[in-house]
């Protein structure tokens, strides 16, 4: 693999979206350390980054010199330093969300500071599922877990004010039908891996498999492969009503 590559990789470094520690591991076994940074285009650089000698699998690092990171108490990740922009052109009122009065930027992203200082992303603020018994759950991490399957292309779970979580997910159908499986026993089979470590508000209740994946044709879709929420819960409305059985 260090051949195909070119032979003189040393280190990889990634940002925009999160990898898999899966294959964060599988490049670091090789000797070819992926580390992982964060910034924003608000704070015009990296905010935080790992080094290539001093990093940690699944974060993105500590803050960079001249970096402050704090998390505010709802765990959203707030970043100040001398590279956080001045404000949005004359957008007084966004310029006001985004930033605090002592110069803190609201990230917008929720986070986790482990003991040793290194940033865990979880999720987006606006993304958080709050069930109707008022419990937040970071959807992008049972995402995730889901994707990690080999037959398993897409998946987003709902459940806000939802009394338990539903997942969306859809299939690759050549992985699928290589297996000789039925489609509804792989699922279930990996719903219940995913959900074994979890607590219970945290568990997938129900899934749903679509008929197609999501698409950037549809608008479901970014040009980065983030996944548009609202326009997927418009287009699939029907089957996240049946499937969760709220109608």
């Amino acid at each position: 693999v260090r051949e195909r590559l070119g032979g003189r990789l040393r280190v990889g470094v990634s940002g925009a979206a999160p990898l898999s520690p899966d294959v964060m591991e599988f490049f670091h076994a090789l000797g070819v350390p992926v580390i992982e940074g964060y910034g924003l285009t608000e704070t015009a650089s990296s905010a935080t980054v790992n080094e290539p000698d001093d990093f940690r699998i699944g974060t993105v690092g500590r803050p960079v010199e001249g970096a402050e990171v704090r998390l505010a108490d709802d765990g959203e990740i707030l970043i100040r330093s001398d590279s956080v922009f001045a404000g949005y052109y004359k957008e007084p009122d966004a310029t006001a969300a985004a930033l605090t009065d002592d110069g803190w930027l609201r990230t917008g992203d929720v986070g986790e500071l482990d003991d040793e200082g290194f940033l865990r992303i979880t999720d987006r603020k606006k993304d958080l599922i709050i069930t109707a018994g008022g419990k937040n759950i970071a959807p992008q991490n049972l995402e995730n877990a889901l994707k990690t399957s080999r037959f398993v292309s897409q998946a987003l779970v709902v459940g806000d004010r939802r009394p338990f979580v539903t997942a969306l997910v859809t299939l690759d159908d050549t992985e699928v039908a290589s297996s000789g499986r039925d489609p509804q026993e792989l699922v279930q089979e990996l719903v219940d891996d995913v959900n074994r470590d979890r607590t219970r508000v945290e568990q997938i209740k129900r899934f749903v498999i679509l008929p197609r994946d999501f698409s950037q044709d549809e608008g479901e879709v970014t040009p980065t492969l983030k996944l548009r929420r609202r326009v997927i819960h418009e287009h699939f409305a029907a089957e996240i009503e049946q499937a969760a059985g709220w109608r």
